[in-house]
Parts: structure tokens; C-alpha cells; sequence
């Protein structure tokens, strides 16, 4: 089985203007870059928040939601003790977006990570790739009310971040990995 998470340094530009949403999370990377001059890149205690954290219901979470621009489906799920999230839509014309490697795009893990927030009962903590970069940063997901997930990409601390609001995805994903 092939497993992308080895490939965070290599990733490639996304082709400019076929996915907007999907590149405003290199957006929120470059941001981020911007400010992790002022925070520093402290990992969070991911690790031992998940280990002093009660099991917690990710069903909230769980699921496929598309980013707020509509171009790009991600699958979040369970990954061993920890959630995670593949790009397994995008909203494309010509050829599917290929990967430096030359390998599709579709599949590629950008939500890494996420164990439950030891102070907020609803959120998770975790990362998120910028595919343009290449970068890692931290990141948040919730679920404020069904059918709607926030995601907050940040540096250091969440104030230094964004938040972006994806919704359920009911639509079909096609043959490759195309957005119906």
C-alpha cells in the first residue's frame, strides 16, 4: 500500500487557478509562514493531551466535507488512535492534477494527527499540509452543528491562524477522483 505521509517535502504546486480552495489552504500555509516569524513552532502536546484525554465520539467530525470554495472533497476518518483526512475529490478540467512524482493527487493525506483537545470537549488537534510548500502546521477541527466542520490552520497559538468552514459532502466522487 502506498502511503503518501513520507512525501510532506516534496509536494507539489497546485496547476494556478483549477482549485481554488484547495489552494487557499496554501494560502493559509503562507500566512501562517508569515507568522511563525513572531510565534515560534512549538509542537503541541498532542501526543500526551490524547494520552490524559478520555476516548471521545468523532462522529461530528467524521465524514466527507468540501472546502468552502467547492473545488475539493476531504475524507476525514479514523487512523489507528487519531483522526486523519485525505483529498479524495477536486473539482478539475483537462488532466487530473498530478502529483511532482507524476502520481495523481487524489488520495493525498493533508489532515494529520488529530487526538482530542484536552481543554475543549469538542475539538480536535492535529495538523494540516500546505500542498504548495510542502510545510506542516497545526491545526484544529470542530463540529459547531451538524452538517458543518470548522478547520483552524495556525502557528504556535490559534490566534495566529485562520479558520475556514467546510460543509457535508452529499454529492458523488467520479472516476478520477472528480466532483460530481
Amino acid at each position: 500500500m502506498h502511503d503518501r505521509t513520507s512525501r510532506r517535502a516534496d509536494m507539489t504546486r497546485f496547476p494556478q487557478g483549477k482549485r481554488r480552495g484547495v489552494r487557499s489552504l496554501a494560502a493559509l500555509g503562507a500566512m501562517m509562514g508569515m507568522l511563525g516569524l513572531l510565534a515560534g513552532h512549538p509542537l503541541s502536546a498532542a501526543a500526551s493531551a490524547a494520552e490524559s484525554v478520555a476516548v471521545r465520539d468523532p462522529s461530528p467530525v467524521l465524514g466527507q466535507w468540501v472546502t468552502r470554495e467547492r473545488d475539493g472533497v476531504f475524507d476525514i476518518r479514523a487512523c489507528g488512535g487519531e483522526l486523519c483526512g485525505r483529498l479524495v475529490g477536486m473539482s478539475y478540467t483537462g488532466e487530473i492534477p498530478k502529483a511532482k512524482d507524476g502520481t495523481s493527487e487524489c488520495g493525498l493525506l493533508m489532515l494529520t494527527g488529530f487526538v482530542p483537545d484536552p481543554d475543549d470537549a469538542g475539538r480536535w488537534n492535529g495538523h494540516i499540509l500546505d500542498p504548495d510548500s510542502g510545510k506542516v502546521y497545526q491545526a484544529q477541527i470542530w463540529s459547531p452543528r451538524d452538517g458543518v466542520l470548522k478547520l483552524r490552520g495556525y502557528v504556535g497559538i490559534p490566534l495566529f491562524g485562520e479558520t475556514h468552514t467546510w460543509t457535508r459532502y452529499d454529492g458523488a466522487i467520479g472516476a478520477r477522483c472528480l466532483m460530481q
